[in-house]
């Protein structure tokens, strides 16, 4: 079976995980987005609102653990001679 070069640049585990349940996973996460994308319109304008606030809030914990790991990793890192 021939790799497909868009499959395999996407590819955390290339020995554990079979190409065809890749490409799967990624068509359903596609066809789940496009579905959210046609719900939208007919929502609240209230929704739009916490759905952003609540992605905003995501993506800041995820800083925060970032900072965090930088942190430590800066505490162990052995000190440069001057």
């Amino acid at each position: 079976m021939v790799q497909d070069k868009s499959t395999s640049d996407r590819r955390p585990f290339p020995r554990i995980i079979p190409d065809e349940v890749l490409e799967h996973a990624w068509n359903a996460r596609e066809e789940f987005r496009k579905s959210v994308a046609a719900l939208l319109p007919s929502l609240p304008a209230e929704f739009t609102q916490h759905r952003q606030a609540a992605r905003k809030e995501m993506l800041l914990a995820l800083r925060s653990l970032i900072d965090n790991a930088i942190a430590r990793a800066e505490k162990t890192e052995p000190k440069a001679a001057e």
